[in-house]
């Protein structure tokens, strides 16, 4: 009688499990109704057949748990055992869980349809609204446009801000630069000679381009002769 009860324990807690995976399948499936972009104003068939399947899915399980519970009930060597008196308080929470799962999605679809409806609605209402009073939607259209100029003319003064700002760290460089050469200037007419021997080196440089343009004439010129 045991070993019979026992084998009932199995196949009923086998029985169990298996709906708890159905269940959580169709609660993953329920759970992306409320996420769609697009949230159809009346519940679809689909959305109606796997509501109604996980009520049914609900509805079994808490029969198997309830049978299960007799049997523990009836049979002392079952009832002696922890780990199916475990076993079983898991199910029952397990199944809890689902129902405030259910309970939560069902309530966050509704919200979901509520605010896509009364979304639709406002649209609807402002449309037909414009329809009746062609003014109205002509001064609500003026005012669209006028809000358009008035960001292209932020964003316009945004990018004039930056122009200028740049126009004056631009100018505070010239002036420290300016500030520098006067200053090296300075320092080098105090220092004796400094000026005799950057005159010498300027000659220099002036005889030494003298050169090279007198050779490179020459050199255009032999060139010139031999064609």
């Amino acid at each position: 009688m045991a070993t019979t009860a026992g084998q009932g324990w199995t196949q009923l807690r086998q029985q169990a499990r298996a709906l708890e995976t159905q269940t959580e399948t169709y609660l993953h499936t329920y759970s992306q109704f409320s996420s769609q972009s697009n949230i159809p104003p009346k519940p679809t068939e689909e959305e109606r057949s796997t509501e109604a399947k996980l009520q049914e899915l609900l509805e079994k399980r808490d029969k198997v748990i309830s049978q299960l519970t007799r049997l523990l009930d009836s049979e002392p060597t079952l009832s002696s055992s922890s780990l199916k008196q475990n076993n079983l308080s898991l199910l029952r929470d397990k199944l809890t869980d689902h129902r405030r799962d259910l309970s939560r999605l069902r309530s966050t679809l509704q919200r979901a349809r509520d605010r896509a409806n009364l979304l639709g609605s406002v649209r609807d209402d402002i449309s037909a609204y414009r329809a009746a009073n062609p003014a109205a939607a002509e001064a609500d259209y003026m005012l669209d446009e006028r809000g358009r100029i008035d960001n292209s003319i932020g964003m316009a003064d945004g990018v004039l801000s930056q122009a200028y700002a740049v126009q004056d760290s631009f100018l505070t460089q010239r002036e420290t630069l300016a500030s520098i050469n006067r200053r090296i200037t300075h320092a080098a007419s105090q220092v004796p000679g400094i000026n005799t021997l950057i005159g010498r080196i300027s000659a220099k440089k002036k005889r030494d381009g003298i050169i090279m343009g007198g050779f490179i004439a020459f050199c255009f010129l032999v060139f010139w002769f031999m064609m």
